[in-house]
């Protein structure tokens, strides 16, 4: 919970910070004005707050975001708004390798190993910033959703390493998107090591399947 806290305090706090400024129409310099200051700390401590009570993740997930002033969805809107995004994303992604699902109101994105990563690294790949960049447009348009990114590894090497392995790229594509601007209270990221394959292990194939980033994007709706 410290970590979620004090990742949550520094990117609102540069975020907040660039929207509070303005340029000094005299001396071409940058300044906070009183409201940003305003608006900066209020952004800050309402996420903070929220991030501090709740008795789970996902709960102190949900109040960091209303916290933020990040609203909900509800009713027959909710599957519009997801439909909308879905659109775009598959728009955006088409040819890219990056495939695109729908399960109920989730969307979810798998980015192979083998375009995301170098192998054995949590380092992105320089040729795939374009396609998380392209994600990140999409999904800060349509800010009313969570990003749970799941990292996975296949059967190849120790259990610790590859756990190791699938928390640090999940953590690397974490930290691409709040870096580009999505708000640090909207992504949470998990690895799996090799727990979950989704094809064999036995051949190459299936391990170049299980080797992978799966994004999940969630509504984030009324209780």
């Amino acid at each position: 919970m410290h970590n979620f806290i004090s990742k949550l305090v520094l990117v609102l706090t540069l975020t907040a910070f660039m929207a509070g400024c303005a340029t000094d129409p005299y001396t071409g310099e940058k300044k906070v004005s009183k409201t940003g200051k305003g608006a900066m700390i209020g952004t800050v401590v309402g996420a903070v707050a929220g991030a501090a009570t709740g008795s789970n993740t996902k709960e102190r997930q949900r109040r960091a975001l209303a916290g933020a002033g990040i609203g909900a969805l509800s009713g027959a809107g909710v599957g519009y708004y997801m439909d909308r995004q879905e659109e775009k994303l598959r728009a955006k992604l088409q040819g890219s390798g990056v495939s695109v699902t729908r399960s109920g109101n989730d969307i979810i994105l798998n980015m192979p190993g083998n375009i995301t990563f170098k192998t054995d690294s949590a380092d992105i790949r320089a040729d795939f910033f374009d396609v998380l960049s392209s994600v990140a447009l999409v999904v800060k348009e349509f800010d009313k959703t969570t990003l749970n990114v799941a990292g996975h590894t296949d059967s190849v090497g120790s259990d610790q390493y590859n756990q190791s392995l699938s928390e640090r790229r999940a953590a690397s594509v974490g930290n691409y998107f709040t870096s580009h601007g999505v708000l640090a209270a909207r992504v949470m990221t998990v690895g799996y090591g090799e727990s979950q394959p989704v094809a064999s292990n036995s051949t190459e194939a299936g391990r170049a399947q299980n080797r992978r980033v799966e994004l999940t994007l969630q509504p984030i709706v009324q209780n």
